[in-house]
């Protein structure tokens, strides 16, 4: 006979009824032991690098690097636990100096008692200050702690270079499918700490969506599963199906966050689809800035940058549609712009490509920057003598020197309506030499 007693009143982290019955279902389920760490195959999985160190019995002063709800907390605990470790937890944002001073001598203190030093956990390192870093620095060179942080933010732009060399960073990946489905598996049918004794079931439609609509956040994931377990229970019924889970756990998880690291990813993503001529692939990293609020005007730019940089001289509408585009977006805004954008991207994405200018200027720049400095030739100077007026002579062009010495910087590319450039100019590059040799 199954437990009546209301879902909500009667869980713990240790299965004990009526205690800690507030602790939510992904902090009940969280992972025990690296056998039971879901995802990241690359750092846990046997024979790869840390699971090797761990098993050594040496923990490293590493960076967890990841969006949120990969595990990278539970992942510390565990590399604590895993080599017979005190482990301290604490969190940037709401730790002062004196409070860290304070948690560096309890770690002293468990070092000096067992011999082994304190796994430090700081969640979000990159909200310590320099001098906050600093404090932890000595720690660190001496092995008085095994310093491990966490950050959703770039480690090599956030962290302080003189602390981040003396640690590993570790990168966590969202949780693929089969790793979510897995985990919202054992949540429903754990007896101890997730669902199972109230016998809770998932259609496979519903989990397949659950699975879906998590974003690869297993947190996520496990919040929305203990909702819908919640609300199946209050209206008396005991499968958890695909139709309801809309209504009662809302849209899917976007990851995307214009302020944090995943916003440049995204926009990387954009641009390089756009660039392998994979319309359907950009249009897809361009829904996901729309639907987390991307700002109108860096989404514009990056995309004039490109027209620029990557379509080129290969179709030189592309400029031209670019920056109407911006002028129509900066009229109409959001919601309508997404139409814009979705043509302009579709059109960058499928013309062809040339980056010659970017290459033109980088090479002119990096000549001047080492110091090739040429003098303007004399007949050039507007006192000088001896220019002659292209527009005079047929077809509007002269040979004549434009440089002291001759020096090549463009290199038109074969494709697109760069040929035709590409033609010209080499027709007045062969009279030039035949001009100097005469």
């Amino acid at each position: 006979m199954l437990d009546e007693t209301p879902l909500w009143k009667n869980f713990d982290n240790d299965g004990e009824e009526n205690l800690n019955k507030e602790i939510p279902l992904p902090e009940r389920m969280r992972p025990r032991t690296i056998d039971e760490f879901l995802g990241q195959p690359h750092l846990v999985h046997e024979g790869k690098p840390l699971r090797a160190f761990l098993e050594s019995g040496k923990v490293p002063n590493c960076i967890l690097y990841g969006p949120p709800g990969v595990g990278k907390t539970s992942l510390a605990r565990i590399m604590a636990s895993m080599t017979g470790r005190h482990f301290i937890e604490i969190n940037a944002v709401t730790s002062n100096v004196a409070s860290l001073r304070g948690v560096l001598a309890e770690a002293l203190e468990k070092k000096a008692l067992s011999g082994k030093a304190t796994v430090l956990f700081v969640d979000e390192i990159y909200h310590f200050n320099k001098q906050q870093q600093n404090v932890l620095l000595p720690f660190v060179e001496k092995g008085d702690i095994v310093l491990v942080g966490s950050t959703t933010e770039n480690p090599w732009f956030e962290v302080n270079k003189t602390l981040l060399s003396r640690m590993i960073v570790f990168e966590l990946y969202p949780l693929g499918h089969e790793a979510i489905i897995d985990l919202l598996k054992k949540a429903s049918e754990d007896m101890e700490r997730g669902l199972g004794k109230y016998g809770i079931k998932l259609s496979p439609e519903a989990l397949e969506e659950l699975a879906r609509l998590s974003g690869g956040d297993a947190r996520q994931a496990l919040y929305r599963l203990e909702v819908a377990a919640i609300a199946t229970v209050a209206r008396g019924a005991s499968v958890i199906e695909k139709e309801k889970l809309k209504e009662l756990t809302g849209s899917s998880f976007k990851r995307y966050d214009r302020a944090q690291d995943e916003h440049y990813k995204v926009v990387s993503a954009l641009i390089k689809s756009m660039r392998g001529s994979d319309p359907d692939a950009a249009l897809y990293w361009l829904g996901r800035m729309i639907a987390g609020g991307e700002n109108l005007r860096f989404l514009v730019r990056r995309l004039l940058i490109f027209a620029a940089e990557d379509v080129g001289l290969a179709d030189q509408n592309a400029l031209t549609l670019a920056a109407s585009a911006a002028y129509a977006i900066d009229m109409v805004g959001y919601p309508e712009a997404r139409i814009i954008l979705s043509e302009l991207v579709i059109y960058l994405a499928s013309a062809p490509k040339s980056n010659s200018a970017y290459l033109a200027i980088n090479r002119v720049l990096s000549a001047i920057e080492k110091g090739d400095l040429m003098e303007v030739p004399k007949h050039l100077d507007p006192h000088g003598e001896g220019y002659k007026y292209p527009h005079d002579f047929p077809g509007h062009w002269v040979p004549q020197k434009y440089l002291p010495e001759q020096r090549r910087f463009y290199y038109p590319q074969d494709i697109g309506e760069e040929k035709v450039i590409a033609k010209r100019l080499s027709n007045f590059w062969r009279r030039f030499r035949e001009s100097v040799d005469n």
